[in-house]
């Protein structure tokens, strides 16, 4: 048995089929884990939401940005941007069926293989979080996506405030931070606060922020963190990091690593579009 982890898709579904017959992915015996944002932008977002649909057994995809965004846009709550692809999801039959089983994915997965403690989480982490916080608070927001208030939290969801984490914060405040921390952090202020203007590569990051898993008081460092959202950042694999968007919706590349022994496989990808 062998278990992959894929970057984000983006509904580029050419190249998730491509990269699974590149790796002989067998659903009934290997596992498949995605960092998020399975869907937008791409060809065919309503394709891979139906793949891992049906291979539920053997895929374990967290909740992004994007796919958090599929939810809010489906409901009515924000409109669809201009480079938003999501009109297959919302005009297809099978869409109560697609966008229940998406509400209904983790926001974060934390499991023990062999000797390394693994933690994927689509973006980030806030730096006062332990792991073990931050998958308690990823349930607090799994509990309120499964439950009769899914919707209000949806509605409340978008905003940048507030951008420093307390224990104290409550209601939609702390939802909206738990939220923006584990689907949109790349860079930190030095007091730990939430930065979201900055996208660009770390050697183009104003010298007063720092990336949030260099923070230098990060206490969630006795994990080995799966990361994707940042297609700028590349592909980083380093004793505590593998960060595993490569761009595929630009161009770039579609990446798989297999966390038995670190081994990397990508297929290149044929988008070419305007990042933003």
């Amino acid at each position: 048995m062998s278990t992959y982890v894929i970057g984000d898709i983006q509904g580029c579904f050419g190249a998730f089929e491509a990269l699974l017959d590149k790796v002989g992915f067998n659903p009934a015996h290997d596992r498949l884990w995605i960092t998020g944002d399975l869907v937008n932008r791409g060809e065919d977002s309503l394709a891979v939401l139906r793949w891992c649909m049906a291979h539920d057994h053997a895929v374990t995809a967290i909740l992004g940005n994007h796919d958090l965004h599929l939810l809010a846009v489906a409901e009515g709550f924000v409109p669809p941007h201009k480079k938003d692809t999501l009109e297959m999801i919302l005009a297809a039959k099978d869409r109560h069926a697609v966008l229940t089983w998406l509400r209904h994915r983790p926001m974060l997965h934390y499991e023990d293989i062999g000797n390394q403690r693994w933690m994927m989480v689509h973006a980030g982490l806030a730096p006062d979080w332990t792991a073990e916080d931050a998958a308690r608070h990823a349930r607090e927001i799994e509990h309120v996506l499964r439950s009769d208030s899914w919707k209000k939290f949806l509605k409340h969801m978008y905003g940048n405030e507030p951008r420093l984490w307390s224990p104290n914060l409550s209601g939609q405040e702390r939802l909206r931070f738990i939220a923006n921390a584990l689907t949109r952090t790349r860079y930190l202020h030095a007091d730990g606060s939430l930065e979201f203007q900055h996208k660009m590569a770390l050697a183009s990051a104003p010298p007063a922020l720092t990336a949030w898993f260099d923070f230098p008081t990060r206490k969630s460092r006795d994990v080995r963190l799966l990361i994707g959202h940042w297609s700028t950042l590349g592909l980083i694999v380093r004793p505590d990091l593998v960060a595993l968007d490569t761009g595929c919706l630009w161009g770039g590349a579609l990446t798989a690593f297999r966390l038995e022994d670190d081994a990397l496989f990508q297929v290149q990808c044929l988008a070419r579009r305007t990042p933003g």
